[in-house]
């Protein structure tokens, strides 16, 4: 058995979905652990609340790692798990540790593992890139319970069927609390903005921009014009309505952010446009052809503003 830890936010517990399907799709017994988000002791000193988002989304059934489940697997190590917050201790590393902790951009050897316990975020596409058309079939979302906001996202998305529509992502919010600054401040800059907004319009014609931000006052005051768009209107627990409509555009434009890479992910159209940052943390350096493997397909832009 393998087990997938399933913790962080919305686009973090996709990305540990989708590598659980992964693991299922080549024949393995996989779990999702879904128990960080009843332990207020894992989620302790989070930037932003979360909440297990993925059941807000209408998914095939999977399968929950149960208590036994989880404790078979880590063995004498459960009461380690117990007592660790959001990373299991850099003990988990050992050889023949039934845990396993990501620490790198993409490791190859997980698909092929066996009875260990998983943690990490997986960001990297090339775990779960065949699949991907698979999870567009299968992950949807419900129509809203507000029926008035129902019909504001489907108007916008018949307008952005109409168009040449791009999303924007732009995060800020938890991004600006001191800690996550250091680690994912600097990377989308305007300098970034700039230059994947061009890339856009240079390929493009009649281009259309829609914004999404957790930061509404700061768009409204950076981006004036007609081709551009600002959705305000997803709040609270209906914020995940944004990455429908991020996906129902035709075009991406991504922050350093899993919450938008899934909605570039989605987003079906076969010609698409994909944008991300070069780098999502300051702890990580640009390797080109090692970020153009791992991300096929996608167009990589610096903090400076250039073209990877």
């Amino acid at each position: 058995m393998i087990i997938v830890r399933a913790m962080g936010g919305l686009g973090n517990q996709l990305q540990q979905y989708a590598l659980y399907r992964k693991l299922e799709a080549t024949g393995k017994d996989a779990r999702l652990d879904i128990s960080w988000f009843r332990n207020e002791a894992f989620r302790a000193g989070m930037a932003a609340e979360r909440e297990l988002e993925l059941e807000e989304l209408q998914l095939p059934p999977y399968k929950a790692a149960t208590e036994e489940e989880i404790r078979t697997v880590l063995g004498r190590l459960w009461e380690e798990k117990e007592k660790t917050t959001g990373k299991i201790g850099r003990k988990l590393h050992l050889l023949k540790n039934p845990a396993f902790e990501e620490n790198g951009l993409y490791h190859e050897e997980v698909l092929s593992m066996d009875d260990k316990y998983l943690v990490g975020y997986w960001a990297c596409e090339k775990y779960y890139a065949d699949i991907l058309d698979v999870l567009r079939r299968d992950i949807s979302f419900p129509p809203a319970g507000d029926n008035r906001l129902q019909e504001r996202n489907e108007e916008t998305i018949r307008l952005m069927e109409a168009v040449q529509s791009v999303s924007v992502h732009i995060r800020r919010g938890d991004y600006l609390d001191d800690v996550n600054q250091s680690l994912f401040g600097g990377i989308c800059t305007e300098a970034y903005y700039r230059a994947a907004i061009a890339y856009m319009q240079e390929r493009l014609p009649d281009v259309r921009f829609f914004l999404f931000s957790d930061d509404i006052p700061y768009v409204r005051e950076q981006y004036q014009g007609e081709q551009y768009q600002i959705v305000d209107w997803n709040q609270g627990r209906d914020s995940f309505y944004d990455m429908m409509l991020m996906s129902r555009c035709r075009h991406n434009i991504c922050a350093n952010s899993t919450f938008s890479f899934w909605g570039a992910r989605l987003n079906p159209h076969r010609d698409k446009i994909m944008i991300r940052p070069s780098i999502h943390k300051n702890t990580q350096v640009c390797v080109p052809e090692q970020m153009k493997e791992l991300w096929k397909g996608w167009a990589l832009i610096t903090p400076q503003g250039e073209l990877v």
